[in-house]
């Protein structure tokens, strides 16, 4: 075959490749469209009612409401949030613990993957399309939930593999806590030294093992960093990354009384939208109220009421800029149940039926804080203590309350159980619950009925135009696959631990493709890629050679991309 006829086959091909990326049903998106998927970590229907008792007004959500959704995972019944947020960000099962990739098994009666893949997620789909895209969330943005729209890697608690994946995604927006895994561990102690003082962050991150300092990179990257509320509020145009704590942010109530310096969920909700809609093809906002969940697994009623009312003011911000605009899908969904919260406890077993509001209300309304911020403001020697349990909300606490407190190894458990008592209310865990939970939608094709939670993302990619399993052959090929079939010599250097890099060499050319990045090295020549390397622990995924990521092949495009190879 002629040189000629080569490349005309090969540019018929990448025609034909690009087409596919309209769904196989050949729907066409023609006017700009926009998604706002919020996700409500670990929040059970009892939460969300206990919340609207204590506004003493119907939520924003309430008009919201359009069926349910099933949650379970691969490996369970009960789903934890990184299967759960994989399923809704990629319309695919996977197990526990995994964000972004999917097992793969080999044989009917074969109960252990073979090997786990990564596959699209509708963030990365709508960014391929053009789109702007970003991601919200109140726990560090490497958390679970957000690490499922973003990255794939094989652990939830590889946060060190997240950030990076999120630095080199390209995303326009970033809003959220999270500091710590994108500055080394040397800079961190800098930065922190000793024990610090005021409010605290559940789960500390001490920086990077790896010595990168993604921190520094945003800035090289382009991005305008911010790490105030009122920083935030000057931000004109995107790119932008705030980061506004180390781990997770404050618990809304406890943001207000304190008068931290972070911006509210409602706050960074409605200046990402602001933000993103200026972009002509359209946007796909991810955001969670993630501290439900974590108020949640502590049994404290106190803070899953100020967070459900949180998120459900981030709703209202969302659908008054949907009702505006008309071509905009709000879903508003949780992941799965926490706590096992009930309104009622043994205490009611006889007296249900005059239960009145205030026994219920009335406890939870003298908090002035969480348990959390209530116990940030004890001082070392618990001289304040009688003040601190008074910040939560306890007062007159009888001999035994205040000799469970004395005694107790661990002082916010038992403070929320005192809480929860006084509040008529119960829990059966401190973990997760698998029962279906409430879906939540509004706008142009909004999913209504009994779905299953990987039908959401297959709802957003209808709406959107996108073929997801064509976004997963765009970015993630078996990069060690495809170079050995080239006849290349393939390894993976493994001499750091923390930064993995395939190797393919043949007849002087030598590439290096470093996991968690967004290029690959062709010799000495650094090669920009449309999505990242990723590492599963077996193989490099690489982003599929030669085809592009926004937009349809030119002539132009697809010559300089033949002359480069």
């Amino acid at each position: 075959m002629s040189r000629f006829l080569q490349i005309v086959c090969l540019f018929v091909v990448f025609s034909v490749s690009w087409s596919s990326s309209i769904p196989a049903q050949g729907k066409e998106v023609a006017q700009k469209r926009n998604v706002i998927f919020m996700v409500m970590d670990g929040t059970s229907a009892d939460a969300v009612t206990l919340a609207r008792w204590y506004k003493g007004n119907p939520l924003f959500l309430d008009e919201l409401l359009v069926g349910g959704v099933q949650t379970y995972s691969k490996s369970s019944i009960i789903t934890d949030s990184a299967a759960a947020a994989t399923a809704m960000a990629t319309g695919k099962k996977t197990m526990a613990d995994v964000v972004g990739l999917v097992p793969v098994f080999q044989g009917k009666e074969v109960q252990t993957p073979a090997y786990l893949r990564p596959v699209a997620t509708v963030l990365e789909g709508a960014k391929q399309k053009g789109m702007a895209v970003g991601l919200v969330a109140t726990s560090p943005i490497q958390h679970a939930t957000p690490a499922a729209f973003s990255s794939h890697v094989t652990n939830r608690e590889h946060f060190d593999d997240i950030a990076e994946q999120q630095v080199y995604q390209g995303l326009d927006l970033v809003l959220g806590g999270g500091k710590g895994p994108l500055i080394p561990q040397n800079e961190w102690k800098k930065d922190h030294p000793g024990l610090r003082k005021g409010y605290p962050q559940d789960k500390p991150i001490h920086g990077r093992k790896d010595g990168e300092n993604l921190w520094g990179e945003l800035e090289n990257l382009g991005y305008q960093v911010v790490t105030t509320r009122n920083e935030l509020k000057s931000v004109k145009q995107l790119p932008v990354w705030g980061t506004f704590a180390d781990s997770d942010m404050a618990y809304d109530i406890d943001r207000k009384y304190l008068d931290l310096p972070q911006p509210s969920l409602a706050e960074m909700t409605e200046k990402s939208i602001s933000l993103l809609s200026k972009d002509p093809q359209g946007f796909f906002l991810f955001v969670e109220g993630s501290k439900v969940d974590w108020s949640a697994h502590k049994n404290d009623p106190v803070g899953m009421v100020s967070e459900v009312l949180a998120f459900d003011k981030a709703v209202g911000e969302a659908i008054k800029f949907a009702k505006k605009d008309g071509n905009t899908l709000v879903i508003a969904v949780t992941d799965h149940g926490t706590g096992g919260l009930t309104i009622g406890n043994p205490d009611t077993d006889d007296t249900y039926k005059t239960v009145a509001k205030s026994k219920v209300i009335g406890p939870l309304k003298k908090a002035k804080l969480t348990v959390t911020g209530a116990l940030s403001q004890l001082d070392e020697d618990k001289g304040n203590l009688k003040e601190v349990v008074k910040l939560y909300g306890l007062n007159e606490l009888t001999i035994d309350e205040w000799g469970r407190i004395a005694n107790a190894t661990h002082i916010e458990e038992v403070l929320a159980d005192i809480m929860a008592k006084r509040a008529h209310l119960g829990f059966t865990t401190h973990g997760h619950t698998g029962e279906d939970v409430f879906l939540y939608a509004y706008g142009p094709e909004k999913p209504t009925g009994l779905l299953n939670n990987i039908d959401l993302a297959k709802k957003v990619a209808h709406f959107l135009g996108l073929s997801l399993e064509h976004a997963t052959n765009v970015l993630f090929v078996d990069g060690v696959t495809y170079f050995k079939q080239q006849g290349y010599d393939v390894s993976l250097d493994t001499s750091d631990q923390e930064n993995i890099v395939m190797v393919a060499k043949k007849d002087g050319v030598e590439f290096r493709y470093p996991k968690n990045k967004n290029f690959y090295w062709k010799n000495d020549k650094k090669v920009s890629q449309p999505g990242v390397n990723v590492f599963t622990g077996e193989t490099m995924y690489i982003p599929s050679p030669l085809v592009p990521f926004r937009g349809a092949i030119s002539a132009s495009n697809f010559f300089t991309l033949l002359k480069s190879k």
